[in-house]
């Protein structure tokens, strides 16, 4: 699956860096299989490859006060800084733009970025970002293709708890944060986005060992 998801990127042609979204629910996978496709495209093409991943263009904690902090809708509503995903990641290398990005709003160590963004990406490289909610509106017609990983709900939630457990401080703690305040926020976003009807490729993810394809719009494999 891999070097079929590469072989799918590499060829879509732009005249701008090639912007590839992996979404999906909480623990399908997607940051492993971005990193998993980021080293393949890297041993198989001299373009360069950006690597993104959408929680750290998070709000801070302590700006996120449109609602309660364990709802739903602080989660759905109120954790991403869309207009800033848009405006320093999306948009400069998107048709038009600069080049000019950045791939977080904070140094490693928390603190906010200040200025311009100062990387600049070349015309042909290729951007790999995940994260959940990637087709909101605020985000349309930012990507160039988009992979959606499929898995269900007691899946999520098994795979959350166990990830999440440690630094949750427990696992029921985790439970309790997923059943009240992710998994909710995910589901009105499959309801009202209806992500997999208009992602490119969408891949069953249940067994992480054996994915499984179960669309590609513009290419049979």
């Amino acid at each position: 699956m891999i070097d079929r998801l590469a072989d799918r990127i590499l060829a879509v042609e732009r005249d701008h860096p090639v912007r590839v979204g992996l979404d999906g629910r909480s623990a399908a996978g997607k940051t492993t299989l971005a990193d998993a496709l980021a080293a393949r495209l890297r041993a198989l093409t001299p373009r360069p490859v950006i690597r993104a991943q959408l929680d750290n263009f998070m709000v801070m904690v302590e700006d996120r006060n449109a609602y309660p902090y364990d709802s739903p809708e602080s989660y759905y509503l109120d954790s991403w800084n869309y207009p800033a995903i848009r405006a320093q990641l999306l948009g400069p290398l998107g048709p038009g733009g600069d080049r000019r990005h950045r791939t977080a709003l904070t140094t490693p160590s928390g603190r906010p970025l200040t200025g311009p963004p100062d990387q600049v990406a070349a015309d042909d490289a290729i951007l790999l970002a995940d994260g959940v909610f990637l087709q909101r509106p605020e985000l349309a017609g930012c990507w160039d293709l988009v992979v959606y990983l499929r898995i269900s709900f007691a899946e999520s939630l098994r795979r959350g708890i166990e990830r999440d457990a440690s630094w949750m401080g427990s696992a029921a703690e985790a439970e309790r944060r997923y059943r009240g305040k992710y998994l909710p926020g995910e589901q009105r976003y499959l309801a009202e986005v209806r992500p997999e009807d208009h992602a490119d490729i969408v891949i069953d993810t249940s067994d992480p060992a054996n994915p499984t394809l179960l669309k590609d719009r513009t290419q049979k494999w």
